[in-house]
């Protein structure tokens, strides 16, 4: 058993959670051209009054095609950085640390959000075509085949990723997490199920692995040394010849000596239909495995509710980090209310204190 709890301070680099309780990075499908609005200002900032240690914004693309939906957060220019800076501003003074996921959604870019279908969108509804991914294969039978990236389009990937760091340190964060998970574009390139390439980037593991450990050590180039850089990684497809758990702790070895600092560990995403075990915690052994097997922190995911669960989590080793998504929507709150319950150091903000003595 660990010597920590839910509540215990995390040092990582130059950086320190108040707690190891954060706020998942969630699509909230509310951009005009990939800007930050008042709803992000207020959906990242009152998680952060809430008491949380981290508040990681939503999966935010580094192309304007890279986006899951037109609704999507950005920044792919300069101008994205500027109201985005409000948010990691605000979440900051209101003590906790703001990080922000760079993501690219390969094949799965352009849909609709999921309150209207989530359906692909082609050109003439607003969307465009996918012509981002690592093989010539559709996510689904009803979309379209996208276009393989060549040499050239890598490089370019690579380069926004590495750009979109640099906007994300000048606006103010303190952690960036590259989205390798969810059948988006850096876990196409790692599962067998979408990678069918015969060039350096398919085929083997180490190839397979390849465009992450480029994009590690180009976000690397432009991101402190003082700074945590994390990957969220999908543990495994859930299905037969996909990407597994086994491939997760062997690229979460070679992840750390190239300054990852924490793997956030999900699974699934990558094809449709498969069936996932559903349940609490179903993903906590993913966390624990690769944190043991792979020696690097980790942090857990799904369906984590309780307080006395989160807790547990971290004291018995299981993971460094809980991160709660669905649970922070319906109380942004949690942590305050996670640490009265536990009986732990949890200061409510002075405007609200005389509601809750």
């Amino acid at each position: 058993m660990m010597d920590t709890g839910l509540f215990t301070p995390l040092k990582m680099r130059g950086v320190t959670l108040r707690n190891r309780v954060g706020v998942s990075p969630m699509c909230q499908y509310s951009c005009a051209g990939g800007m930050a609005t008042d709803w992000h200002l207020v959906h990242l900032g009152s998680r952060a009054v809430g008491g949380a240690g981290i508040v990681i914004a939503e999966a935010t693309a580094v192309t304007a095609d890279g986006r899951i939906s037109p609704g999507d957060l950005g920044l792919w220019t300069d101008a994205h950085a500027e109201p985005l800076a409000r948010c990691a501003t605000f979440i900051e003074q209101n003590g906790a640390v703001p990080g922000i996921q760079l993501a690219h959604a390969g094949r799965k870019a352009s849909t609709a959000a999921p309150w209207l279908g989530g359906r692909y969108l082609a050109p003439e509804e607003g969307g465009w075509r996918p012509i981002h991914a690592p093989s010539e294969v559709p996510f689904s039978a009803s979309a379209p085949v996208p276009q393989a990236l060549d040499a050239e389009g890598i490089r370019g990937v690579t380069e926004a990723f590495a750009d979109a760091a640099r906007r994300a340190l000048d606006a103010g964060f303190r952690v960036v997490e590259l989205h390798a998970a969810h059948g988006y574009l850096l876990h196409q390139f790692l599962s067998p199920l979408s990678n069918h390439r015969e060039d350096e980037y398919g085929g083997s593991f180490e190839n397979r692995t390849r465009l992450l450990r480029e994009m590690v050590r180009a976000v690397r180039g432009v991101w402190p040394d003082s700074l945590p850089l994390w990957v969220r990684l999908s543990a495994t497809d859930w299905a037969e010849g996909g990407w597994d758990v086994e491939q997760s702790v062997e690229l979460a070895r070679v992840l750390g000596p190239l300054g990852v600092d924490l793997v956030d560990c999900s699974s699934g995403g990558m094809v449709p239909g498969v069936k996932i075990p559903l349940g609490p915690g179903y993903q906590v052994d993913f966390a624990e495995r690769i944190r043991r097997e792979g020696g690097i922190a980790t942090a857990a995911v799904g369906l984590i509710t309780a307080p006395e669960q989160a807790d547990a989590i971290v004291r018995a080793g299981q993971a460094d980090v809980v991160l709660l998504a669905r649970q922070m929507l319906r109380d942004p709150y949690w942590p305050l209310h996670a640490a009265r319950h536990l009986g732990a150091a949890g200061e409510w903000p002075v405007q609200y204190q005389r509601a809750v003595d």
